[in-house]
C-alpha cells in the first residue's frame, strides 16, 4: 500500500488539495479522517465539498452525527466521535453504498462497519500553522485517485 506524506502550510493550502480531490471522487468513495483535533479535518471536508460544487457553508456535525450537503454529488458528512462506546448498526452502509460521498472524522470509532476499500486521510499538527497530512488509499480506485492527483 503506498502511502503519501504532506506538509500543509495553511488552511487554505489543505482546502485546495482537498478540492482536487473533491472534484475527482465519485458516488460511493468514503473518506475517513483521522488525526489531533483542531488540525483540520473539518478545513478538508469544506475543500472536498467545494470540489464537490457544494454551495452551502459546510459545519462540524459534531452534534447530529450527519450532516447532508448537495453538490455534484451528495454529501455525507460524519463525526462519530460521540459514538465510541456504541457498536450499534446505526445503518452507514446505506451512506457508504449510497448515491453520494461520504467522509468520516474518528471513523476508527466504528472500524468493523466500515468498507474495505477507502481513503484513510490523518491530520496532524506540525508546527503552528502547518499541518502534516497521511494519506493511505485502501483499494484500486484510491490507489489511482491519489496517483492522479499527488504523483504529478
Amino acid at each position: 500500500m503506498k502511502r503519501y506524506e504532506l506538509i500543509m502550510h495553511s488552511p487554505e493550502e489543505t482546502m485546495h488539495l482537498a478540492s482536487r480531490f473533491g472534484e475527482q471522487l465519485k458516488a460511493k468513495d468514503v473518506i475517513t479522517l483521522e488525526g489531533d483535533l483542531g488540525a483540520g479535518k473539518t478545513t478538508f471536508t469544506k475543500g472536498l465539498a467545494k470540489g464537490l460544487g457544494v454551495r452551502k457553508t459546510v459545519s462540524s456535525p459534531t452534534f447530529t452525527i450527519v450532516k447532508e450537503y448537495k453538490g455534484r454529488l451528495p454529501l455525507y458528512h460524519m463525526d462519530v466521535y460521540r459514538l465510541e462506546d456504541t457498536m450499534e448498526d446505526l445503518g452507514f452502509d446505506e451512506y457508504f453504498h449510497g448515491d453520494g460521498v461520504t467522509v468520516i472524522e474518528w471513523a476508527h470509532l466504528i472500524e468493523p462497519q466500515l468498507p474495505p476499500e477507502r481513503l484513510n486521510i490523518y491530520l496532524f499538527h506540525h508546527g503552528n500553522d502547518e499541518r502534516k497530512l497521511v494519506i493511505e488509499p485502501i483499494g484500486e480506485r484510491y490507489e489511482q485517485l491519489c496517483k492522479g492527483i499527488l504523483e504529478l
